[in-house]
């Protein structure tokens, strides 16, 4: 019997052997990039910059990825409707190892419509879709958006408002609106169960606006402060973080939270953006000075000591997210005045492995920025006013077959 078990894990390490020798190393990246005017996606593969993919959609459209990467999501305010891309980058993993499955982009059939849809968050792979045209939030999975599907489930609020919601286990997290003044922001965040019945009371939030998730916790901005959400017994726990008194009047509106460090970034001004650490004793807010005004932030999900910024001057800034510096600077294009409408064009930043991309939607390119050397590396020509931008992707393994 021994015999015969040492034959079978010599054969199993033979197979192992022979797998990895048949494996080859891959690394893909694809941005997906949405038009300033017009109803319409592109898909560029990031590494050759290729294009792989037009999309049409119903409306211009604000995008969103899922953490997995394997879905990318066009909002279309104007249009009402929410519509899912499959990414064709997935991943699988083995613990030793992950595989790396790439086909072409394509889009899943799955579409979410409604008055107005807005916010638009995920959280433990589900997908919370805001329309603030009727105060209503329609959640799907991430598997029934992949399987094409628009197998969602609905849960309403009190009244039409500029809302959010967030599915969190077997709970949503809802925006409690201002029935006083509807016209302005909601006024708190409110929890219920699956069947949409309150639990608990409701969690103040003046001009609630801005989500954002790091790690284990979830943040909401507010003119006080922030709501920081973390697991309960039975049911999220709530608890308020107010701004530290060392900060001068404001607040944030918008947040972004890191990925392999747990943290959070948000405006603060129109020349400002702090960092906050919800677990810190003391300075869990650190200030940022900016040389003019800001245009876009966004984290770096690779290399997590660092974010982006990018300024009206036109320059992209490296955030050193430890430090709480500016450790580079590189001038990219034309000034983008902050000055005029708060929808006009202006450039946004995603991360594809080691390159930083950067939209330009008044020359039409693709900004390409190496992220080690923090130096341009190339630009891609995107046809129209390239505007709103995700990245997917990274590296894994592929195996041939016989």
């Amino acid at each position: 019997m021994q015999t015969l078990w040492r034959n079978a894990a010599a054969m199993l390490a033979l197979l192992a052997g022979a797998n990895e020798a048949l494996a080859d190393e891959k690394e893909a990246w694809s941005v997906f990039v949405s038009d300033h005017a017009a109803p319409t996606i592109t898909a560029i593969d990031a590494v050759s910059g290729e294009k792989i993919g037009t999309f049409p959609v119903k409306g211009p459209a604000t995008l969103h990825r899922s953490a997995s990467g394997r879905a990318v999501f066009a909002v279309q305010g104007t249009a009402g409707t929410v519509t899912a891309i499959s990414s064709g980058i997935a991943f699988d993993d083995h613990g030793d190892h992950g595989d790396i499955d790439v086909a072409a982009p394509k889009l899943t059939g799955t579409e979410i419509a409604g008055e107005k849809p807005s916010h638009f968050v995920e959280h433990g792979g589900d997908f919370a879709a805001f329309f603030d045209g009727e105060g209503v939030a329609r959640i799907i999975s991430e598997k029934a958006v992949l399987q094409g599907v628009s197998d969602f489930r609905e849960v309403k609020t009190a009244a039409p408002q500029h809302g959010v919601a967030v599915a969190y286990g077997s709970h949503v997290l809802l925006s409690e609106p201002n029935r006083e003044k509807p016209d302005e922001l909601p006024i708190g965040i409110k929890v219920v169960d699956e069947a949409g019945a309150p639990i608990g009371d409701l969690h103040a939030c003046p001009d609630l606006h801005g989500e954002a998730s790091s790690g284990n916790i979830l943040v909401f901005a507010c003119a006080t402060g922030l709501l920081v959400v973390t697991d309960g017994e039975g049911a999220p726990e709530i608890t308020h973080l107010p701004y530290a008194d060392s900060l001068p009047d404001g607040k944030s509106t918008t947040l972004i939270g890191g990925r392999g460090l747990q943290y959070f970034l948000g405006n603060y001004g129109a020349d400002k953006v702090v960092l906050i650490d919800p677990t810190a004793e003391n300075d869990a807010f650190r200030l940022v000075d900016l040389p003019t005004r800001r245009v876009y932030f966004t984290a770096d999900p690779v290399r997590p000591k660092f974010a982006y910024l990018f300024t009206e001057d036109g320059q992209l800034h490296q955030l050193d997210v430890v430090t709480g510096k500016i450790a580079n600077s590189l001038k990219l294009t034309d000034p983008y005045s902050m000055d005029g409408h708060w929808s006009d064009p202006r450039p946004r930043v995603a991360v594809a492995g080691d390159r930083i991309v950067v939209t330009d939607p008044l020359v039409g390119v693709l900004h390409l920025v190496d992220a080690a050397s923090f130096e341009k590396a190339g630009e891609i020509a995107v046809e129209g006013k390239p505007f709103n931008i995700v990245a997917v992707g990274g590296s894994g393994q592929t195996h041939e077959t016989e």
